[in-house]
């Protein structure tokens, strides 16, 4: 059986002009192929040696995934019969049988919230389910087995092998503990195996260090000048964020010119559906200006990043919206090292920002409306990583004799 595994750039673009990835199969001269990753421009696309070129914003982790559906591929070739129907990579699936383990559930799971298509959430989720996967080297996983002793030596496995914080590490170990309930309330393993909770394993999460920027930093950022468009793009998206107290970038890129009427802006908040309205600041009037050239209708997007995405399609969003936060974040980094910034910045470090400068002297009412958090105790939580002033004069009053 002759047999042939490559990664092809398809030669039919999607109706915004973009070309897929694909893996090709080919099996005694039978051509099957399947999709994967975001699109990209044919003039990224290195045929020779069929990698994604450095020009591409997410290169890196494209050609990451290139290798990873090789050998995902290659392996399971080596592991089928040998014959044409067997050995297809894309089989169809076998019919559903009830879920009796512990990666049947998490399946079913990943699986529920891709129908939701919530792809920002299946993306997190589905990283951390690769960790278990990972460990465990077998295709099944009884729940009965992930007992006190199994999760002690995962965690160890996570620090040393994927060098994870205790945050990564308890976001991994909370999917597991979601599981392992649904897994009880559905029959398929006893409660009396449950390894979490008192005198067993127990979850916590360690405190977070926000760090944001200063007055002074972001001055000295928009004193920068001789900047590429992608530079200044980039700066101009995280200042529009930080004037509307830290807006997530799903929202800033989905902005439109007609969200903004007269002083006002009005929009929807990607994350809970929230219809909210803000005072337009000034020096957003001057990011604005440097798009006007490129409004197509009172309804375009201002900045450029979904123009040609398909609006019914949440998945192609997503994945545009990712791409754009990483470009972003590549750029950012450029910035502060040009600007002798030696903090973090990325574009969630605008909300840290507008956090740090507005300090003790907003009343947490009024950030709570300008952060959009549903509850006060938000609020007070997040705002209290940037009051330091009680401690430090208390500090001060002891040490300065």
């Amino acid at each position: 059986m002759a047999t042939n595994v490559t990664i092809e750039l398809r030669k039919k673009p999607n109706k915004v002009g973009l070309y897929p990835l694909a893996v090709r199969v080919t099996v005694n001269r039978r051509q099957k192929y399947r999709q994967f990753g975001t699109p990209i421009k044919l003039e990224d696309w290195d045929d020779d040696k069929k990698l994604v070129k450095a020009s591409h914003p997410d290169s890196e982790h494209l050609n990451e995934l290139i290798t990873e559906k090789l050998l995902e591929t290659r392996k399971h070739l080596n592991s089928t019969k040998a014959n044409t129907k067997d050995s297809s990579v894309f089989k169809s699936k076998k019919k559903s049988r009830k879920p009796s383990n512990y990666f049947d559930i998490a399946q079913e799971f990943l699986d529920e919230i891709e129908t939701n298509e919530n792809y920002n959430r299946l993306s997190t989720e589905s990283g951390l389910h690769s960790y278990i996967k990972k460990f465990s080297k077998s295709k099944t996983l009884p729940f009965e087995s992930i007992d006190e002793n199994f999760l002690k030596r995962f965690k160890t496995y996570l620090k040393k092998e994927h060098s994870l914080e205790e945050t990564s590490i308890m976001n991994v170990f909370v999917q597991i503990r979601t599981l392992y309930n649904k897994a009880i309330r559905n029959g398929i393993v006893k409660k009396k195996h449950y390894p979490f909770g008192k005198d067993k394993i127990k979850i916590k999460f360690p405190q977070t260090q926000k760090i944001g920027l200063c007055k002074e930093e972001i001055i000295e950022l928009n004193s920068l000048t001789d900047l590429s468009y992608d530079e200044q793009h980039a700066l101009n998206v995280w200042m529009y964020s930080f004037n509307f107290a830290g807006m997530r970038v799903s929202d800033v890129i989905k902005a439109r010119w007609s969200d903004i009427k007269k002083d006002r802006l009005y929009y929807r908040m990607n994350k809970n559906s929230k219809l909210l309205s803000l005072k337009v600041p000034s020096k957003v009037f001057d990011i604005l200006e440097f798009y006007k050239s490129e409004k197509r209708f009172a309804n375009d997007f201002i900045f450029p990043e979904l123009k040609k995405a398909d609006l019914d399609d949440k998945k192609d969003i997503y994945n545009k919206t990712k791409t754009a936060n990483r470009k972003f974040n590549y750029y950012l980094k450029r910035l502060a090292q040009k600007a002798g910034i030696e903090k973090k910045l990325t574009m969630h470090i605008a909300r840290h920002s507008f956090g740090h400068i507005a300090g003790e002297n907003i009343h947490p009412l009024k950030l709570q409306k300008l952060y959009r958090h549903s509850d006060l105790k938000t609020t007070l939580n997040y705002q209290a990583n940037f009051m330091h002033s009680e401690t430090d004069n208390a500090l001060d009053s002891v040490v300065n004799f």
